[in-house]
């Protein structure tokens, strides 16, 4: 009977936290401070004096959907080439070895050119212009500091240090000691300033061995890049982050830089700043270091839309492990009202073990050994999908677990969700709005990422007053509109007949 009465206490407990959360984002709101520097560039401060540490997150509008077509991967090559240090961070005698950079640029554009004769390259050339670029890479080894940006950081007391590329945006990370901000924006506008990008053929080897063990040599790996490929016939949401491989293979110095450019536009670039400062003193400081950012004039990327989906897309891939599937439907990106309605279908569906598919497929049927459910694969700036990603029980298939998975969404669409259901859901979106407001470093991620993906900040607070207003019914024809055979594309990854090898993919 204790624990009962402990159990509606907490439940209790936790609806009265659930009724002030907007309240409390309201409050989160009013203390942050926006500015926009006159070069463009967007600055958001909040104070919080938990502890005396900071957290700063500088976001680029630039991703790999803003690649040039043929040098896909740029974007995520660039940000590994970010931490290569400066003409001052780094460097012992940068005019020296600017010099020895253009030997060795010359050298591996050689190499390319002659490699990407194939069959009619000549061997001994090829040879030749190896052992000449081994040399001078071994020598420029002596002409720099490797890691100095990471062990000036270090030194200093930092943690959470990163950097992601997506295909919206690019963001580099960190946590650090309240009295070091002024380091970090040294450090950050000097190398966006004045990058060098060391080390630029052994970085590419580097990425592509990534390639291969993260999708290539991974049966996730592969099926999702299948799966995005095949859902994006035109759109570039459709070419894998890490590069295809023809494109890492060969990709140049000059397409680095060039989408660098695209990072030196003050108006697709984004800084938050969460902890322990005095906003005036920090925006006094940030805009006298990144503040002289002059726009380098690069165009944004010609974007092409996806067109209109009208027939279901299929795709296969054969690899030596479990079967798995992801299944995808096309639908809005935020703001649009019906992504809030996706993201409370997606918590019916595939939130947690009370959620549909899970106590059905797993629990129940035992069909699947997982499942769960993403609204807004595989970014936001362009429409997205809805996605389901599940792996059958053995001796389950795949086709089985589809079919169970479509049978549970029709039954959406020709039964409205319970209000039990619709107001769990919505309880399970705000216990997470909680978790993503409990640190310093969420909340400059979530404030940078709504400003430049969305123009406004403010979404994050607009968020659960839009989400409480969701009805069953909206989530009703919202299933209706898109979860649709039409709209749908469907990847399997299936065991490879043992008589083959090696992995292949077959579309339909």
């Amino acid at each position: 009977m204790r624990t009962r009465n402990k159990i509606w206490i907490a439940f209790g407990l936790l609806l009265l936290l659930c009724q002030a959360l907007p309240a409390l984002a309201v409050d989160l709101e009013k203390k942050i401070v926006k500015a926009r520097l006159q070069n463009g560039l967007t600055v958001l401060i909040m104070e919080r004096k938990f502890s005396p540490t900071v957290s700063l997150f500088i976001r680029y509008r630039v991703g790999a959907v803003d690649e040039i077509p043929g040098q896909s991967g740029a974007a995520h090559f660039l940000e590994h080439m970010m931490f290569k240090g400066t003409t001052t961070i780094g460097a012992k005698n940068y005019p020296a070895e600017k010099k020895l950079l253009s030997r060795i640029e010359k050298t591996g554009e050689q190499l390319d050119r002659e490699r990407k004769k194939q069959g009619s390259a000549d061997p001994r050339k090829i040879r030749r212009l190896e052992e000449r670029l081994k040399k001078l890479q071994n020598g420029h080894l002596r002409d720099f500091i490797p890691n100095e940006i990471d062990r000036l950081y270090t030194e200093n007391g930092a943690s959470g240090m990163n950097a992601a590329t997506g295909q919206d945006m690019t963001t580099y990370y960190i946590n650090l000691p309240a009295n070091k901000i002024e380091l970090w924006a040294r450090i950050e506008s000097d190398r966006l300033l004045h990058p060098v990008f060391r080390q630029f053929y052994t970085e590419r080897d580097v990425i592509l061995e990534e390639r291969r063990q993260r999708v290539e040599a991974s049966p996730d790996g592969k099926l999702y890049e299948a799966f995005l490929g095949r859902a994006y016939t035109t759109h570039p949401y459709g070419i894998p982050i890490i590069g295809l491989p023809m494109d890492l293979t060969f990709l140049s110095p000059a397409a680095i830089r060039g989408i660098h450019r695209k990072y030196r536009s003050p108006g697709r670039i984004c800084i938050a700043v969460v902890g322990d400062v005095d906003p005036s003193k920090t925006m006094d400081l940030i805009r006298r270091y990144f503040g002289r950012i002059p726009d380098a004039g690069a165009p944004s990327a010609r974007i092409p839309s996806e067109p209109e989906q009208r027939a279901e897309r299929k795709v296969e891939v054969e690899f030596d492990a479990s079967p798995s599937m992801i299944i995808g439907y096309h639908k809005p990106a935020p703001p649009a009202q019906d992504d809030y309605v996706l993201d409370v279908l997606e918590a019916i569906l595939g939130k947690g073990r009370t959620s549909r598919l899970y106590d059905k497929l797993v629990t129940e049927r035992q069909i699947a050994d997982s499942v769960s459910v993403v609204n807004g694969v595989p970014a936001s700036r362009y429409s997205n999908l809805f996605t389901i990603f599940a792996r059958p029980r053995h001796p389950h298939t795949n086709e089985e677990l589809q079919a169970a998975i479509i049978e549970e969404i029709e039954s959406i669409k020709t039964h409205s969700v319970t209000e039990e259901e619709l107001a769990r859901a919505k309880n399970q979106l705000k216990m997470d709005y909680i978790k993503s407001l409990d640190s310093n470093s969420e909340l400059a991620s979530i404030l940078s990422y709504y400003e430049l993906l969305l123009g406004d900040y403010r979404y994050f607070s607009d968020y659960l007053p839009r989400i409480q207003k969701v009805t069953a019914g909206e989530v009703r024809a919202a299933a209706v509109r898109y979860l649709t055979a039409e709209n749908r594309t469907v990847a399997f990854l299936n065991r490879k007949p043992a008589s083959r090898k090696g992995a292949e993919t077959h579309e339909k």
